[in-house]
């Protein structure tokens, strides 16, 4: 049996937070229009980086959030080779 302590969880800042919001608000934001103009959209984080100003981490840990948060876009991984790619199209409601 370990004497050590798990880790604490590390709490958001209300400036990470709104920093977070703003991020996930650009990619859905691009997201939204790209699928206006192409319909059904396949996209791997590393391909969009410079377009939205975010790494490919930070896009794949904000697609899986926006999956949640954004109900005009139906968001789904797609792929797992080399990178995820993930399929977005517009909700039938939107």
């Amino acid at each position: 049996m370990s004497a050590t302590a798990p880790p604490a969880a590390v709490e958001e800042s209300p400036a990470d937070c709104a920093e977070s919001d703003s991020k996930a608000e650009r990619l859905r934001a691009y997201l939204a229009e790209e699928t206006a103009n192409q319909g059904e959209l396949y996209v791997k984080g590393k391909f969009i980086a410079d377009d939205v100003d975010l790494s490919p981490q930070a896009i794949g840990q904000l697609m899986i959030r926006l999956q949640e948060s954004a109900p005009d876009l139906e968001i789904e991984k797609w792929s797992y080779t080399s990178a995820t790619t993930w399929r977005v199209t517009r909700t039938q409601s939107a």
